[in-house]
């Protein structure tokens, strides 16, 4: 038998400045399967990962919300780290790039890099913000393309008509922190001098260590020549200062990655078994694996090998990269209530379900994933309710009523028993492979062969005849068995319904290995309802709960003020467009709270000639709702309806304020009517 594999794994570090949303989770659901595989293999594998926690977003965000850097990326990872753990992704460490071993490796990085003559400097011309004191990334300039003349566009490329620039080639540039006109000042900068590894990375992209499709990717790249990355930062910034720079910081994807190895670091401190050298150093025989998304390819496969090749560090075994997700397939939308966060999935569904539907459209390809609603209801209410579990629930009773709950020993189908055995090794590769879904039909199918051979037999049928009682036990404890080899074969998908399978078998945490053993003349305990079908009812809640939280969010938003990459005149709008708003004077006829919805009111509205019913996100400042009613204010009347969980909104009515209690419902001069249009 050969060794356990040392084995690192990591996926790509959730940016500590918003929520995990379902596009977040496919990958490390992802990552977790293919580490529980390795784990029920017998392997010593290893998962970390870590919020990335530096940059000027999340300086900016905590300077809006009154808190420092360290509080945000606390409260962060607080929030990050429960919906990993609901979600049953099974880190073996969870860190934060902003850590004293993270402080410790960048800088000893960057001055292996220095000193191997990997590093240079020279002055670079941008944007800087005089009232907000800064310079501006990219994404913080806004102004008019110099290509199509299309407004409110970013300062690297226009959304319009697709044209890529320098922010300086922007017309009447923005601070989309401000407002103001930023100015021209020059400021020196370091620079990782990436074409000094051209030739290691042209040979190790086509290594194996990327898909195909990847390394093709990267191919147009390194043929068109690389160009030196800019990795240093003016302050203010939130991150680590470079040694020896004052007022200089590292640019967030310099020690982004390096947080996997402060991860592990971290880890080993408190595991003394690991050793983080025997990882790390370029004679390693460990294997380390990168799950990531095909938006971040060239950081992980260019920047990251190189800098790890001049620092004397070992390489990754492989980057694999996986598609977008998309949602009844468009992308994530939500007006549509398809962006999805994962509490709020949490709220409503089991994570089972999304772990096996993810599985069953997991490839090892780079294609974007579906998540089909009625698709995913079907799915799992078919495999894993209809099949997989159905066979313990079919067989258990029988053998509880007619022979005090023990199974009978031997092999009532050996043709079944030999087939489930030879799929084996095929699932394993797969699942090796990470082409879940590949395993999925595999398991399926034997699923499916399982219930045909139980259907034939009829259990159920044989139980009412004299003298058949023997056969009944024989073809439930086949039933039975057959039930525990698909569980062995899903437990790197689904480990709660493996431990509750365990429970029921009455047998200790099962491994791979258990596949090729059966339980003769075993005792079961009782068997409880091992999962239930998802009723549509639950994903339409699902759904609608997204709306409302939109809503909520943007009754949350300050008053004439977007996110901080978006420019104040980001609102800007044609009067045409304006003009089509119909503006009404309305009276709050009813005010109440909606149960189940922490911010939201219903309100009923007379506009005149009609009575509207409204959700708004207001609760916050009016806890007491019914002090609303017979109060004039004004709402937007041809905004299209809006079916939510709680019913539909035919409207909207305008507020303004910085958010939570300071919420102000608009209201018109006094001698206003119901019905007036507001012009």
């Amino acid at each position: 038998m050969s060794e356990p594999r040392q084995i690192l794994v990591t996926s790509a570090l959730p940016y500590a400045n918003g929520s995990i949303h379902l596009g977040h989770m496919l990958e490390y659901i992802q990552t977790d399967m293919w580490v529980r595989f390795q784990k029920l293999r017998g392997n010593q594998c290893i998962y970390v990962c870590a919020d990335d926690a530096h940059g000027s977003a999340i300086m900016l965000r905590a300077e809006k919300e009154g808190i420092t850097p360290e509080q945000l990326i606390a409260n962060v990872q607080a929030e990050h780290s429960s919906d990993f753990a609901d979600f049953l992704v099974d880190f073996d460490n969870f860190h934060s790039t902003h850590s004293e071993e993270n402080r410790e490796l960048s800088s000893l990085i960057y001055s292996r890099l220095r000193d191997a003559g990997h590093i240079a400097t020279r002055s670079v011309t941008q944007y800087f913000d005089p009232e907000k004191g800064m310079f501006l990334a990219d994404r913080f300039i806004k102004g008019t393309c110099p290509k199509c003349a299309a407004e409110d566009q970013y300062g690297d490329n226009c959304e319009k008509c697709g044209a890529t620039y320098a922010p300086t080639e922007l017309k009447n540039p923005k601070s989309a922190i401000s407002g103001a006109t930023p100015v021209l000042r020059d400021s020196q900068h370091f620079f990782f001098k990436l074409p000094d590894f051209q030739a290691m990375l042209q040979q190790w992209t086509r290594s194996g260590t990327l898909q195909d499709a990847v390394a093709n990717k990267l191919a147009e790249w390194l043929d068109s020549g690389l160009q030196e990355w800019d990795i240093s930062r003016d302050a203010p910034y939130f991150g680590f200062e470079i040694p020896g720079e004052p007022g200089k910081y590292f640019y967030v994807w310099l020690d982004a990655p390096i947080g996997y190895m402060a991860s592990f670091k971290n880890l080993c401190a408190r595991r003394p078994e690991l050793d983080f050298d025997a990882f790390w150093n370029q004679d390693s025989k460990a294997e380390l694996y990168h799950f990531i998304g095909k938006d971040i390819v060239n950081f992980h496969a260019l920047f990251w090998p190189a800098m790890l090749e001049g620092a004397g560090f070992r390489k990754p075994t492989a980057v694999n990269v996986h598609g977008y997700l998309t949602v009844n397939g468009a992308k994530m939308s939500k007006s549509r209530g398809t962006f999805i966060k994962a509490r709020t999935y949490l709220d409503h569904l089991q994570p089972e379900y999304l772990r096996y539907y993810y599985a069953a459209k997991l490839g090892r390809g780079v294609d974007d994933l579906d998540l089909n609603l009625e698709d995913f209801v079907q799915k799992v209410n078919s495999d894993l309710v209809g099949k997989v579990v159905n066979i313990a629930s079919r067989c258990a009773g029988f053998i509880h009523k007619g022979n005090d709950g023990v199974m009978v020993s031997g092999d009532a189908a050996p043709e079944l028993t030999e087939a489930f055995l030879a799929a084996a090794p095929s699932i394993a590769e797969a699942y090796e492979g990470r082409d879940f879904g590949r395993a999925m039909r595999e398991i399926m199918a034997l699923a499916d062969r399982a219930n045909a051979w139980i259907a034939d037999k009829a259990p159920w049928s044989l139980a009412k005849q004299e003298g058949k009682q023997d056969e009944v036990q024989a073809i439930c404890a086949q039933g039975i068995n057959l039930f525990r080899q698909l569980v062995i074969f899903l437990k790197p998908v689904l480990p709660l319904l493996a431990a509750d399978a365990e429970a029921f078998l009455n047998v200790a945490p099962l491994t791979w290995n258990d596949h090729l053993s059966r339980l003769e003349n075993h005792p079961l305990n009782p068997f409880k309802a091992l999962m239930s079908r998802i009723e549509p009812a639950k994903v339409e809640a699902m759904v609608a709960a997204s709306k409302e939280d939109l809503l909520a969010a943007e009754a949350k938003a300050p008053a004439g003020n977007g996110e901080l990459t978006k420019d104040p005149l980001s609102a800007e709008i044609e009067f045409d467009t304006f003009a089509a708003v119909d503006l009404r004077v309305a009276l709050i006829v009813k005010a109440e709270a909606v149960p189940g919805a922490d911010k939201l009111l219903q309100l009923t509205l007379d506009i005149g000639d009609e009575r509207r019913n409204v959700f708004s996100g207001i609760k916050s400042a009016y806890p007491e709702p019914s002090k609303l009613e017979g109060r004039l204010t004004m709402m937007v009347a041809n905004l299209k309806p809006r079916k939510m969980r709680f019913g539909v909104s035919e409207g909207m009515v305008m507020a303004a304020g910085p958010g939570g209690e300071e919420i102000y419902l608009l209201s018109p001069d006094s001698g206003a009517k119901p019905g007036q249009r507001i012009k």
